[in-house]
């Protein structure tokens, strides 16, 4: 296929009923095959259909992200969130009859067992009776999303949305933390009932869609959801205790001396945004100037990786500066006719544009390496696999951190790994939270809001909020997207980050030894679940006992290793 550049995609408006009756034709026309032949042919048009309808699908979300106040493409994505339900019905009848078809075990040999294993998963979280219920549930993540992409907060004479906030939250000024701190909080404030209005329907509607579906509790069908076929709710409450006794310790050191280091005897939440009195690394350029710098770092990685930014830059894959109207935050998003990721970024002048360049960028350099498996489901893996690629790419931008923030490279590095590591209590508060949350569907939003600053008070002590009353109440949860749109999808990004870290040891031994390990692992795609990932690449996993113990110890070494006195 010709290559083409983002802005000559073209755009489909979603025709439902054309839509539907080409899945419904796919499905009576696997109903009809006899042979494991017959039925292949079915599943080569029905996977080549699915994936042009899904890249149209995403063409429509990266436009609406990147323009929420654009009537057309709102439009779109309101009759995508309507399709995507009806389409799961038949993608369920698909699937049930493959499991029940005489010829599955051919199958099988052809295609692998966890395929199978997949079907089994979407069979079992997914009724047509559900379909009005999960139409719904789309409209109201649609909703939380315009509502966060709406924010105009006035501030030192302007006007910024939520990301852009986020250079004021890093200011040398303490003043400037503050004031900025209040202005977010009071926007926060401003819409607590509106966005905990919109999560309280969002979990009576996904309790009541688990109870038709059979299971006691929505917890259950989030984790089939997401595919967790090798570990369950209580492996992950083992690790969140591991994260406790032997994560939470070592960060409050970090902040100890931290607030040593900024000279601040009492500090507040606001405070701990400002790693070094000096200031926080900042970019060393503008955006074009970041995007040649991740240029030469993938070009000086490999040649496989050049030929992947070279191919992100040439057909315009990226949408990174903040801007009015956008929505917030950071993804990477495939096209998969055309086998091309694409990043959307909200810049702000913070190291976190460099953050998104190198995670997001792992994110699209596995899917570009994973484009060509011929299988679709096996392209992606778990979403707590994807974010070892993500996490991972992170550490292997540190030799280059020089061309990315100049003479800040050393506090660059120490920057991120200390977050890194400061990052996992918070990643286990989000999901302690959901699990609570789920186990109590009833509660109320003041009541959800009192229990994360409980799991706050547990996971990060330090946290002070004098001066912001809304986060004092608890109400941080309701700025993370994760916890709205994908719930139970937060620890993956904790579980990947503990995998990363051991890139990060392996990678200041043999630097060249680590990326083949790590090419290796973006090129297995999605062929296997996290557990059984993580052994054939030879990676601790997490949920044992006394892994994380052993990670965490050589990253304090790293960072004893770095010179902080100078900054």
């Amino acid at each position: 296929m010709k290559e083409l550049k983002f802005s000559e995609y073209p755009f489909h408006q979603p025709n439902g009923k054309k839509i539907l009756a080409k899945m419904e034709g796919f499905v009576n026309e696997l109903k009809a095959a006899k042979t494991a032949k017959e039925a292949d042919v079915v599943i080569k048009k029905f996977n080549k259909y699915s994936t042009n309808v899904g890249t149209d699908f995403s063409v429509i979300y990266v436009l609406y992200t990147c323009h929420t106040d654009n009537k057309k493409y709102k439009k779109a994505q309101e009759i995508s969130d309507e399709i995507g339900p009806a389409m799961g019905e038949y993608g369920n009848q698909f699937a049930k009859i493959l499991l029940d078809a005489p010829y599955r075990k051919e199958l099988e040999a052809k295609y692998g067992e966890y395929l199978f294993k997949k079907y089994e998963l979407a069979f079992k979280t997914f009724d047509p009776k559900i379909i009005p219920d999960m139409i719904e549930e789309n409209k109201l993540v649609s909703e939380y999303d315009a509502v966060l992409g709406s924010a105009q907060i006035e501030f030192n004479g302007g006007t910024y949305n939520l990301s852009q906030m986020g250079k004021f939250a890093t200011d040398k000024d303490r003043n400037t933390r503050k004031a900025a701190a209040i202005a977010r909080d009071k926007w926060l404030a401003e819409h607590e009932e509106k966005l905990g209005d919109i999560y309280d329907k969002l979990v009576h509607l996904r309790d009541g869609i688990a109870k038709k579906l059979g299971y006691k509790r929505f917890t259950e069908l989030a984790y089939d959801r997401l595919g967790r076929t090798d570990y369950n709710p209580e492996m992950v409450a083992a690790y969140r205790k591991q994260i406790f006794e032997d994560v939470v310790p070592v960060c409050q050191k970090l902040y100890k001396e931290q607030a040593k280091r900024i000279g601040i005897k009492n500090p507040q939440a606001y405070d701990y945004n400002l790693k070094f009195v000096t200031g926080n690394p900042v970019p060393a350029g503008d955006t074009k100037y970041l995007v040649e710098q991740a240029h030469k770092m993938y070009s000086a990685l490999g040649k496989e990786s050049k030929e992947f930014f070279e191919f992100m830059m040439r057909n315009e894959l990226f949408d990174l500066e903040a801007r009015a109207g956008k929505a917030p935050g950071g993804y990477c998003t495939t096209f998969a006719k055309y086998k091309a990721p694409f990043i959307f970024s909200n810049f702000n002048g913070t190291s976190g544009d460099v953050n998104v360049l190198t995670h997001e960028g792992g994110h699209a350099f596995q899917a570009y390496l994973s484009s060509g498996i011929k299988v679709p489901e096996y392209q992606s893996p778990t979403l707590e696999s994807c974010e070892i690629h993500s996490m991972s790419m992170e550490f292997f931008a540190w030799p280059y951190a020089e061309g990315f923030v100049g003479k800040d490279a050393d506090k660059y590095r120490y920057e991120h790994l200390a977050d890194a590591i400061e990052f996992l209590p918070y990643g286990v508060t989000v999901d302690e939270f959901q699990h609570w949350v789920y186990d109590n569907p009833n509660a109320t939003p003041a009541e959800r809001s009192a229990k994360f600053r409980e799991l706050q008070r547990k996971y990060e002590p330090h946290l002070r909020f004098d001066d912001t009353p809304a986060l004092d109440r608890g109400d941080r949860w309701l700025l993370q997207s994760h916890i709205f749109a994908v719930p139970f999808y937060y620890i993956d990004y904790t579980l990947a980050q503990v995998c990363a870290f051991q890139f990060a040891v392996e990678m200041n031994k043999n630097h060249e030894k680590a990326w083949k390990k790590y090419v290796k692992l973006c090129k297995m795609g999605g062929k296997y679940p996290f557990v059984t990932l993580l052994n054939k690449n030879h990676l601790r996993v997490p949920f044992e006992e006394g892994n994380i113990k052993k990670v965490i110890k050589p990253l304090i070494k790293i960072l004893k290793g770095i010179d902080t006195t100078s900054f």
